[in-house]
């Protein structure tokens, strides 16, 4: 008789792990790429504002980010496998309960409160952490690369999907449909065996670990210029199409322009993981915000056509999350992958505070202006400042002592 591990050898496969993990981003990530497509159907059939639709996503990313360490520290401790689990499942109760919401209160506890915490446990977080620990250094850059480039293609093709379902069920329909797509992924959370990353070297506890990157400047630096990343990303996603329908493009246009972003996205996320095997990462990520103010600028002050639209959506989604797998190859060069999961959370609390502001701030700006013309120029003033914090960055190995084993959450 064949036992356990035998039988389920073929998940220690690297190529089976790291599919998974990028399956299980891709669907993730997906549905809050295409969360705008729901923008316009939602507060017409509610009658409610843009502004409290964003709120309700401004707070999904930011509950995101607060969650985020703390998902991060019971990855670190027990393991991925149960994080993303219980993501997933969150992911099925938040979406229920969004198709049933009949006030901005009730959407803002499903889209906000659940499906934060969800993306929590679903996303590159605790993906990238898992990955990290199951590989070792010299494939870390192309697992991470491969991980992206599944799950970029994930996110494209959640676009045409969601607004199918939508034409076809309504938008409650369609939630209810994705929540179902969240349960039947749950299998791929089986080879996340990432628990050996809890029996690795002693020597560090949590605590010193987080007092030492806290002391690191560098360390606050990639948490602010994160800010950056975030807030553009956001308010892109959630309002582009919004903005598109605004300047007298159709709902297909906007549509294509998330599309063709998700799918730049596979690529750009796949060589950006690649390209941080290679370069500094400070200097690849400094470079990315600088391109993307570009991008941004130009599509905003020239005369808006199709085209200017297809190219925009095209430059920005090489570069959509390219940041992601440089930002956390930067933390695991500097500080080690044994609390990189929960380091990166920390981090990562600064992408979803700016993700907060693109998103609450795009909401609010608009209607009080009906323009989103400040969000943009924000956007772009962010991006060179990013530029301009990754530079001074310490991204030099951080050579410990050798201590004497203790426990390792002390």
């Amino acid at each position: 008789m064949a036992t356990t591990g035998t039988r389920f050898e073929w998940m220690r496969n690297p190529v089976v792990f790291v599919i998974a993990g990028g399956l299980v981003m891709g669907l993730a990530l997906g549905i809050r790429h295409a969360q705008g497509i729901f923008l316009v159907p939602v507060t017409m059939d509610r009658g409610w504002s843009r502004e409290a639709f964003g709120f309700a996503i401004a707070i999904q990313n930011l509950v995101w980010g607060i969650a985020q360490p703390f998902t991060g520290m019971i990855a670190d401790r027990y393991g991925s496998r149960r994080v993303v689990v219980g993501g997933l499942l969150f992911y099925v109760l938040g979406l229920s309960l969004m198709s049933m919401a009949t006030t901005p209160l009730a959407f803002t506890l499903s889209a906000g409160l659940c499906i934060g915490i969800a993306l929590s446990g679903t996303s590159f977080g605790v993906i990238y952490g898992a990955l990290s620990r199951m590989v070792p250094p010299q494939r870390r850059s192309w697992a991470l690369g491969v991980a992206g480039a599944v799950g970029g293609f994930g996110q494209f093709l959640m676009v045409p999907l969601t607004q199918g379902l939508i034409g076809g069920l309504g938008w409650a329909g369609a939630l209810l449909v994705l929540a179902l797509g969240c349960s039947l992924l749950l299998p791929c959370a089986l080879p996340l065996r990432d628990e050996q990353g809890t029996a690795a070297v002693q020597e560090q506890s949590l605590r010193a670990a987080l007092g030492e990157a806290f002391r690191h400047r560098g360390f606050w630096l990639l948490n602010l210029g994160f800010l950056a990343c975030g807030f553009q990303l956001a308010f892109i996603a959630a309002h582009l199409p919004a903005y598109l329908m605004d300047r007298g493009m159709r709902a297909t246009d906007a549509v294509t322009g998330l599309a063709i972003i998700a799918l730049a996205n596979v690529l750009g996320t796949y060589y950006c993981g690649l390209l941080g095997g290679q370069f500094r990462r400070k200097h690849l990520l400094a470079g990315i915000y600088l391109i993307r103010s570009l991008a941004m600028a130009l599509f905003v002050l020239l005369p808006l056509s199709t085209w200017s639209l297809y190219v925009f959506c095209a430059v920005m989604g090489f570069i959509w999350l390219g940041t992601v797998p440089l930002t956390n190859g930067l933390v695991s060069q500097v500080f080690g992958v044994r609390y990189l999961t929960t380091l990166f959370g920390f981090v990562f609390f600064g992408h979803q505070l700016g993700s907060f502001f693109g998103v609450w701030l795009g909401g609010y700006v608009f209607d009080a202006t009906r323009s989103y013309d400040l969000i943009w120029f924000a956007g772009i003033a962010l991006g060179i400042v990013a530029a301009a914090l990754h530079y001074p960055i310490n991204d030099r190995e951080i050579v410990r002592p050798m201590l004497t084993p203790a426990n390792s959450f002390t």
